[in-house]
């Protein structure tokens, strides 16, 4: 018996924002692993290298490009970037995500909301805009977007970032409808508590994690690699029927 190909993504170029740690950077070294060229990014290109250098060294190919997607102008810049050195795209990772804010929703900050709208939401329609643009013009690709089981039911003092994870969920379904007729797939990879610095003021605060494992059927905090083999499948051939969903993996807590 021969091994199957349908998570093999050799020739194919990635994006994976948000990826110089936690599940963006497991997410970005799963894909190079599976022969994707992956294009690490985050804010700042120190982080990102290091990434780029790990997946390197490993064999795989990778190369570091600095966005901050609440930034219109360097969505622009950094599209502008890719089709200059690769011509293409095929798989477009949405992950960068922010969430300045943990307090009760009537102490919401108009700063911090526009933050969080501002990277979460306008951030990710517009990277999936530009990155849908390339797909067509090569064919195809695979969109997929890092949402939250807060899209689905809100967290506690997470007010502004879970209603932006819905949008997530929304936005994913739009893209889904609109640009299957170009090859395009989009999904969305619901984590749910995973052990992140992103999520530390939940993971690290033992009040909170305790009463957070009582809703988890598994009992525990899900690692970032965990989250990677989901994106491996919804960016691979294994899922060519597969678009427009929200993939849980959340060790059961909305089940």
């Amino acid at each position: 018996m021969s091994k199957t190909n349908l998570f093999d993504l050799d020739g194919k170029i990635a994006f994976v924002s948000g990826a110089s740690r936690g599940i963006g950077e497991a997410i970005a070294k799963l894909l190079a692993q599976q022969g994707a060229h992956v294009i690490v990014s985050s804010r700042k290109l120190e982080g990102c290298q290091a990434v780029a250098d790990a997946i390197i060294a490993e064999g795989g190919k990778s190369t570091a490009i600095a966005c901050h997607i609440g930034e219109m102008e360097q969505i622009q810049s950094v599209f502008a970037q890719i089709r200059e050195q690769f011509g293409r795209l095929d798989i477009l990772v949405n992950n960068a995500a922010t969430n300045p804010q943990f307090c009760n929703v009537l102490d919401t900050d108009l700063s911090a909301f526009q933050k969080t709208v501002d990277v979460n939401i306008r951030g990710y329609y517009f990277m999936s805009i530009e990155g849908g643009k390339l797909m067509k013009e090569s064919g195809g690709g695979s969109i997929i977007n890092v949402a939250s089981i807060n899209g689905v039911t809100p967290g506690e003092f997470q007010g502004i970032y879970s209603v932006t994870k819905a949008a997530v969920i929304s936005m994913t379904k739009v893209f889904a409808k609109e640009c299957a007729q170009f090859g395009i797939r989009c999904n969305a990879l619901l984590p749910g508590l995973t052990d992140t610095k992103f999520a530390s003021a939940l993971t690290k605060n033992d009040s909170i994690l305790k009463i957070a494992l009582q809703r988890i059927p598994l009992k525990r905090v899900a690692d970032p690699s965990e989250m990677a083999g989901a994106v491996l499948y919804l960016a691979s051939e294994a899922s060519s029927y597969t678009t427009g969903i929200s993939l849980n993996v959340d060790g059961g807590f909305l089940s």
